[in-house]
């Protein structure tokens, strides 16, 4: 009895299943092997794969949503934990760069990437067990699986570097040495995917020929492998049925989800008996605080220096160099009742269906009163986050009043676009990286946040760069316009890891935020320590120190 409780811990905490053994012998009412190898068990688990994707598994889990939040937006300089000291301290340790490997958050990250790994490699045995399906669906779903298991090791790799890559034919569990590159695995599986995936997608929310093309895009971007990247991007840009929504916002509201501009969108619902954890659960502690929507529970606070960022001259364009000598204006310091006039500067528009801040629309809640929705301004600042809020009336209401069905929209054609025009300043195809840049910033300007009179609410200008005059100028505006678009969607770590820069970047960063936020004093990002985060000690422990081996 014991060692089958042992054996079944080690299942659930270790990176896959424990394989054919365990499941001849589940309980009776369970899937097992022989039930699941057809047609519709297939299909079943292939969509549990696809299920983990918002990164909450056995419960909800907020440090291992999908977002990245805390790894790709808080490890950056886009944002605060927020809240207050003691609520979520971890997530501080992140913050801070501090390398702490036993901290839970590290674990449940790693734990939903390998479930989601186990997930793809059972839906894969299975495949070649199933008799009633025809050589092209077994493709198309050996494509999809494999797709999901490259996706899976890819987050990994993110955050870890030097993790083990699991397949199908591993028996092995306790023996998974970290020490190779895997890079090249996650490439086969996503050129798998790409040879053999349908373009188009059986429903909303699963991979196609053009998602693994991008996915396989991005590898090589972060390998800086321009050369392998561009004919990727190049083909999804001219053959592929994307195009920028009008909206920059209907990137991010509900109603305007599985649009044109998205690649991979992960999909969430409510109102399905799911308690809301098949919503947005992982980003259920980013909203407002107070007496706010959602009453909870005021983290992931944009920093003052992302707000910053979104400041234009005269000309409409962002001050690359001098973006941060001068704060936008905000309320911090002042009660809700107190006076408040707002920046009434240049912005970029896009500011405003990112952040929430004081004395401006709040999507349809209302005016965004200041204080009264902060959970500790000394702390956390005087921002909220937006961008992916949903709109009054689209909560799930007795499943949780913070759990809605926003989608979580990985790859984007933004996304594709600005990874092209980096491959154009790179070669030093400049004229190329302007039409690109532009075309992002340009739509940028269609629609603004209005205010309840009907008129723009904040002083938005932005405009086309007239023209890139160097490569050194060309990288600096396409990685500034790459900041903007993606501001708190879990990208900008991982940018600034792969360009190079994190370590000049965010100690920049910390020095001038750490006056602000006296809990960041003495931060430091050290180059060649804080780029990957922890091994989970967690994992180390259960495989050994010699065979799992710690980040430097």
């Amino acid at each position: 009895m014991k060692k089958s409780i042992l054996t079944a811990m080690v299942c659930v905490g270790m990176l896959t299943s424990c394989g054919k053994e365990f499941l001849e012998t589940t309980p009776l009412g369970v899937g097992n092997e022989q039930s699941l190898s057809n047609k519709a068990g297939v299909n079943a688990v292939l969509i549990g794969a696809y299920s983990l994707l918002d990164g909450v598994g056995a419960g909800p889990v907020n440090t291992s949503s999908v977002s990245n939040w805390i790894y790709g937006s808080i490890a950056s300089d886009d944002a605060y934990k927020g809240s207050d000291v003691g609520d979520q301290a971890q997530i501080t340790t992140i913050e801070r760069y501090i390398p702490q490997a036993d901290i839970g958050a590290y674990n449940d990250k790693w734990i939903a990437v390998y479930d989601g790994v186990s997930r793809a490699n059972n839906t894969i045995k299975l495949i070649g067990l199933a008799t009633d399906m025809t050589d092209a669906e077994k493709t198309q779903a050996l494509g999809e699986a494999r797709f999901l298991r490259g996706w899976y090791h890819f987050e990994a790799k993110k955050l870890w570097n030097m993790v083990p890559y699991v397949d199908e034919t591993v028996t092995d569990y306790i023996n998974l040495p970290n020490d190779q590159d895997i890079w090249p695995k996650i490439e086969e599986d996503f050129e798998f995917a790409v040879d053999n995936v349908s373009a188009t997608k059986a429903q909303a929310g699963r991979a196609s020929k053009w998602t693994a093309k991008a996915a396989l895009a991005k590898v090589h971007m972060y390998q800086r492998d321009y050369l392998a990247a561009k004919p990727l991007l190049d083909d999804i840009i001219t053959n592929g049925p994307f195009a920028l929504v009008t909206s920059f916002h209907d990137n991010f509201r509900i109603a305007t989800e599985n649009n044109s501009e998205s690649i991979f969108e992960v999909q969430m619902s409510v109102g399905d008996g799911g308690s809301g954890q098949n919503g947005s659960w992982g980003d259920n502690y980013n909203f407002p605080y107070g007496s706010a929507p959602g009453g909870c529970c005021g983290f992931f606070q944009p920093s003052q220096n992302l707000v910053n960022a979104f400041k234009t001259d005269a000309a409409g364009l962002p001050l690359l160099d001098t973006f941060n000598d001068v704060d936008v204006k905000n309320d911090e310091g002042l009660t809700s009742s107190d006076p408040f006039t707002p920046y009434e500067g240049t912005l970029d528009p896009r500011l405003d269906w990112t952040v929430g801040r004081r004395g401006l629309p709040f999507l349809n809640w209302g005016t965004h009163p200041g204080r009264n929705w902060i959970r500790d301004q000394a702390f956390g600042g005087p921002y909220t986050f937006k961008k992916f809020f949903a709109y009054s009336g689209e909560n799930a209401g007795a499943e949780s009043p913070r759990a809605n069905a926003n989608n979580y929209r990985a790859i984007r054609f933004a996304d594709v676009l600005l990874m092209r025009a980096e491959v154009a300043v790179e070669e030093n195809d400049l004229a190329t990286a302007l039409k690109l840049v532009n075309q992002v910033r340009m739509r940028a300007a269609n629609v603004v946040v209005m205010d309840a009179s009907g008129k723009p609410a904040a002083n938005y200008l932005v405009k086309p760069y007239p023209a890139f005059a160097t490569q050194d100028y060309a990288r600096k505006a396409v990685r500034f316009e790459r900041r903007v678009e993606l501001a708190m969607e879990g990208h900008r770590h991982f940018d600034l890891v792969r360009w190079g820069v994190a370590d000049s970047v965010l100690n920049a960063y910390l020095a001038k935020e750490s006056v602000k936020r006296s809990y960041l004093k003495g931060a430091t990002f050290v180059k060649g320590r804080n780029e990957y985060f922890p091994i989970p000690q967690a994992q180390i422990d259960i495989m050994g120190a010699n065979v799992l081996k710690q980040n430097p």
